[in-house]
């Protein structure tokens, strides 16, 4: 041990057990003056069945062997002296030898000094420069720090689920209080009109009541002036009063409450009722579509730009550099209309695109079937895929337009309302789903108006 101590008393090589390859714990000294840890010996003793030596396999002659103190002393100041050496690593020294970590074990993944390399515990490990690991490090690490922000965009849109969902379930309360309301303001004008009818009713029955109380009195004093005469066995007069008794009154009609009137078809009725406050528009709008500076109405019929960016996900199906929006439903077949007011809008575009095609940049532009207004140059233009630009300028502004899609023969019409003048007519043979299409480059609205809807009754044949 004076060697050792003279030496180099903190040299982990030499203070590490030749079990566990670590720094001693609790060494004991066997007589053949190899030290083992406690805990390391025991365990050999116990695998190999015999008090050996796990070193030189000489037999101990010592049960239990003694601790070696001064061994055990020097583990324990180097260990102290190891942990107060622990920022040196920090800045690019060694924990164990005080050394610049030149390179980098790539068995052990860890940077380590010129003597770690050639201490027992790397032994035929190989290494690099830590320079070269660095540069690696780096190029593997921008993958990651690529794919981590992608998680935290995709965990943004998840929470971005969240919030959808508790505002969507927030409008549809609000949806469904509107016509709870409705109800309530029906049943209270029922059940009014039925009172009210009450009270009419009440009203005659009581003047038909008090009538009846007059010819109840009368008749009661004919009674008993008849009951008199005939006790008088004056026959003649009483023949002669009886014959002027009056007739039995008649029952009065209309007494009862209509009952018919009020619970007749009740559901039926109010449902016609409904039709009054009730709107359908044919097309609707997909706010997962729309731009994030476009800004749609609460029952997304209504389009336009707002200043301030809504914090909306950037998904796959949302537009990213045009002020577009889709509508919510394609098609694939039949005719199909609807009709915008375009209003104010300074530069708007109405059509079809294909379902399919990709909605960031500008490439979508070529799946595009539509038509335009620009106020500043007052020009209505038409662009559709394969076929050259037209524009003419209208005599009147348009304010109500009608798009109608005939995808069976190929059609797209435009028309303006207001005038019934038609503006014109794509025609292209359409093999894929397409949806309604709207651009919006104004603080003005786009509005897809509702149309009007009937209840029909179909009597039996």
């Amino acid at each position: 041990m004076d060697k050792l101590y003279s030496r180099n008393p903190l040299s982990e090589e030499e203070l590490s057990c030749s079990v566990c390859c670590d720094i001693f714990r609790d060494p004991v000294v066997l007589s053949c003056s190899h030290s083992v840890c406690k805990t390391c010996l025991q365990k050999f003793w116990e695998t190999k069945g015999s008090r050996e030596c796990p070193v030189c396999r000489t037999r101990s002659s010592k049960d239990p062997p003694p601790c070696n103190l001064v061994l055990k002393n020097l583990c324990e100041s180097f260990l102290e002296s190891r942990s107060q050496r622990s920022s040196a690593g920090s800045e690019g020294f060694c924990i164990l030898h005080n050394e610049k970590l030149k390179l980098f074990c790539l068995d052990d993944q860890q940077p380590v000094c010129l003597v770690c390399q050639t201490s027992k515990k790397h032994r035929n490990h190989k290494f690099c420069p830590v320079d070269e690991a660095v540069t690696e490090f780096k190029s593997a690490l921008e993958p990651l720090q690529k794919n981590l922000r992608v998680l935290e965009e995709a965990k943004r849109d998840y929470d971005q689920t969240a919030t959808q969902t508790q505002h969507t379930e927030r409008q549809i309360k609000q949806e469904f209080e509107k016509l709870h309301q409705f109800l309530r303001d029906e049943e209270a004008a029922r059940i009014a009109a039925l009172k009210e009818e009450e009270k009419q009713k009440s009203q005659m029955m009581r003047r038909k009541i008090e009538e009846m109380n007059g010819e109840i009195s009368s008749l009661s004093d004919t009674i008993r002036n008849i009951e008199k005469e005939m006790e008088a066995e004056d026959y003649i007069v009483f023949i002669v009063n009886m014959s002027l008794t009056p007739k039995d009154p008649e029952k009065t009609s209309g007494a009862l409450i209509n009952v018919g009137k009020h619970l007749s078809n009740l559901k039926f009725r109010v449902w016609e009722n409904m039709q009054e406050v009730l709107q359908y528009t044919p097309v609707t709008l997909d706010p997962n579509t729309a731009h994030p500076h476009l800004h749609l109405s609460d029952d997304l019929t209504a389009v336009e730009i707002r200043e301030q960016s809504s914090s909306l996900p950037d998904n796959p199906e949302r537009f990213d550099e045009w002020w577009c929006v889709l509508g919510s439903e394609g098609f694939n077949s039949g005719i199909h209309c609807w009709d915008v007011q375009v209003g104010d809008s300074e530069n708007w575009s109405l059509g079809v695109i294909t379902e399919s095609v990709t909605r960031k940049g500008n490439s979508f532009w070529g799946s595009v079937w539509r038509l335009g207004y620009n106020k500043i140059i007052n020009t209505i233009w038409i662009r559709c895929p394969g076929q050259s630009d037209h524009s003419f300028t209208p005599k009147e502004t348009v304010q109500r337009v009608r798009v109608q899609l005939d995808w069976d023969r190929g059609k797209v019409t435009f028309t303006d309302l207001l005038t019934n003048t038609h503006l014109h007519t794509i025609t292209h043979t359409f093999t894929q789903r397409v949806l309604p299409f709207f651009c919006n480059a104004s603080v003005h609205p786009l509005r897809i108006l509702p149309v009007k809807t009937s209840v029909t009754v179909e009597q039996h044949s």
